[in-house]
């Protein structure tokens, strides 16, 4: 067990999210970790520390003045001693307090003083996390060197439905395996790149009230335009219709059908130093247009479809410096059919996954495929998560370049 041995902080804040804390402790130590779980006052409202010492065997630690050993410090011996420190939930508050710098809690005054890898997993309603003090602090966090993990999409305890979620406890412990395995994410940033990110669906529009479509949430689009702001690039997002709110610090341009789309990346392209095309524009769409609503009758309704622009194949056309990522999702036969997307359209970075895996789902599995042969596969994980991996490869792209 990769874990066996680690000592990894468990810092739970007060949010309703922490009972899922709990899920988290309990799998890491059966999974061989030291689990020590650092509570918030605030916390404990939610959750007994009870339920941690219980999972844990170890004391739960909330008072920096407390010593469970006559002349331990004992915050100084849990930063020293730890592996990795994990804030899982973190709520408004406490990232404000982490970005402020603070140390007047156990849990703060540990990780200012832990030479460890720290890690945060935001949890809190939709409008509180697009609060620009909320994002700034985010990205303050990114600057410090720590690693944000989620939120994810969805409906909240609040009754809200947005971004706030705590990224399930399994994603999180897999994302921990993966780190203790050998394969760790190493810090990347973007800052001063221009990079341009398209997402969500196209609509081709059949009559004033009909439309074709397909079932992309926008959802991965938007999770790495949040995640490429967050290490430092400037970010624009081009999007199609989506029930999304544009991620905070983000140039958002939003349109309906693929000859928007197509008009709007165009225009954006030469200033970019980086496309990321995850949207899923529509291949086909009406050749005429109806002013008025089509009236049904008995007999069939035939629309002839005529082609749209294939945006991604003419950037790969046009392109001179630009670092260029595709897409491809796919019902069969996966590989082969993203090699070929890879060299036809002279991407380089594709992100495959297959249909069923991805579309309107919060979680994904994708294989990336790189223009000199490599391949590398990703375990189920959180597109929040899928955003980080690709702007890393990105950073990696740039840095091969020698662009950086």
């Amino acid at each position: 067990m990769v874990l066996s041995g680690k000592t990894i902080i468990l810092g739970v804040t007060g949010g309703i999210a922490a009972y899922k804390a709990a899920e988290l402790a309990s799998r890491l130590v059966k999974s061989g970790a030291n689990v020590h779980a650092v509570m918030t006052r605030n916390a404990k409202h939610f959750i007994a520390p009870e339920t941690f010492q219980g999972l844990t065997r170890h004391k739960v630690h909330g008072d920096v003045f407390t010593e469970e050993k006559e002349g331990q410090i004992a915050h100084i011996d849990l930063a020293d001693s730890s592996d990795l420190v994990l804030v899982a939930p973190a709520t408004a508050n406490s990232i404000a307090r982490l970005a402020g710098g603070f140390a007047d809690d156990m849990l703060t005054a540990v990780i200012l003083a832990t030479k460890a890898p720290v890690w945060v997993a935001p949890a809190m309603n939709v409008n509180m996390y697009s609060h620009p003090a909320v994002q700034r602090n985010l990205r303050v966090l990114t600057e410090y060197g720590y690693r944000l993990i989620g939120p994810d999409q969805g409906r909240l305890a609040c009754g809200w439905t947005g971004k706030g979620r705590l990224v399930e406890p399994d994603l999180i412990f897999q994302e921990i395996e993966t780190y203790f395995s050998g394969t760790r994410d190493q810090a990347f940033s973007l800052k001063g790149k221009r990079v341009l990110i398209t997402a969500g669906p196209t609509r081709e529009a059949v009559d004033p009230v009909r439309y074709f479509s397909n079932y992309s949430s926008g959802k991965m689009g938007y999770a790495i335009a949040e995640a490429a702001s967050r290490a430092g690039a400037e970010v624009t997002l081009i999007t199609g219709p989506t029930a999304l709110m544009p991620p905070a610090g983000v140039h958002t341009v939003t349109v309906h059908s693929a000859l928007e789309m197509y008009d709007a990346v165009l225009g954006h392209f030469d200033g970019s130093d980086a496309v990321i095309k995850a949207a899923a524009v529509a291949d086909y769409r009406p050749e005429k247009i109806s002013l008025n609503k089509i009236k049904k009758n008995d007999g069939p309704l035939i629309i002839k479809m005529v082609r749209n622009p294939d945006i991604l194949k003419e950037l790969g056309l046009r392109k001179k410096h630009q670092i260029l990522i595709g897409f491809a999702a796919e019902t069969e036969d996966l590989a082969e059919n993203a090699r070929k997307k890879l060299i036809g359209k002279r991407l380089d970075l594709l992100v495959a996954n297959r249909v069923e895996d991805g579309f309107g789902k919060e979680t994904n599995t994708v294989t990336f495929y790189y223009q000199d042969g490599r391949h590398k596969s990703f375990e189920k994980m959180a597109k929040t998560m899928i955003a980080g991996k690709i702007c890393e490869a990105l950073a990696g792209l740039f840095e091969v370049r020698g662009t950086f």
